[in-house]
């Protein structure tokens, strides 16, 4: 006997479609690539059938990115939270990071705010606002690392994060635009020597 799925059921297992072939699209294409019609079309749906889980193609723009930042924190924060604060943590977070990005070949914060940074409009806030909350993340790991005595006493927490976020856009411009099949591996070399420079010598984890 077929089993039969509730219609509240029903309508969460396609919302859940919607917002992962919307995902898809924007890691791939844009946030502005993002349509209502297009993500029927892949989907095999109509558009009214989007329309009516979704509503507006903005308000499947922000739900697109709160997807995104649930497997953000899922895969990058809460496994590095689980270690020793400080050097240890951050050490996942990056590691997490590059991981992540270089599997699903993107990262919305990063290419977002190359996509709307010479515009004013709710999603260039919304984005900001996520970059801002994560070097915060950042920010705070590197000060436990110095609290620990892992890092040198005259490092700048500051400077520190503005270069491990200029890796990400690096990896971002090799592995997508030049197609360099070599940027992870490029890019975690670069981690290691950057951080040894931070590293105290008093510390060997």
């Amino acid at each position: 006997m077929d089993t039969v799925i509730p219609r509240t059921a029903k309508s969460e297992l396609t919302l859940a479609a919607i917002v992962d072939t919307a995902l898809d699209m924007a890691q791939n294409e844009g946030l502005e690539a993002l349509s209502l019609g297009e993500v029927a079309k892949r989907l095999n749906i109509s558009k009214s059938g989007v329309f009516s889980r979704v509503g507006s193609r903005e308000a499947l723009q922000q739900a697109v990115l709160d997807e995104f930042d649930r497997r953000f924190v899922e895969e990058i924060f809460k496994p590095a939270m689980s270690l020793p604060r400080g050097l240890p943590r951050l050490n996942a977070m990056i590691r997490n990071w590059l991981q992540r990005t270089s599997n699903e070949v993107g990262c919305l914060y990063i290419a977002g705010a190359f996509e709307y940074d010479d515009v004013d409009n709710p999603m260039r806030d919304r984005i900001k606002q996520n970059i801002l909350q994560w070097r915060g993340m950042l920010h705070r790991t590197v000060e436990q690392a110095l609290e620990e005595g892992q890092l040198r006493p005259d490092t700048d927490p500051e400077q520190l994060v503005f270069e491990l976020y200029c890796l990400m856009v690096g990896l971002m411009h090799d592995a997508r635009f030049l197609r360099d099949p070599k940027a992870l591996e490029r890019v975690r070399t670069a981690y290691e020597r950057l951080i040894s420079t931070y590293r105290s010598f008093n510390y060997h984890g």
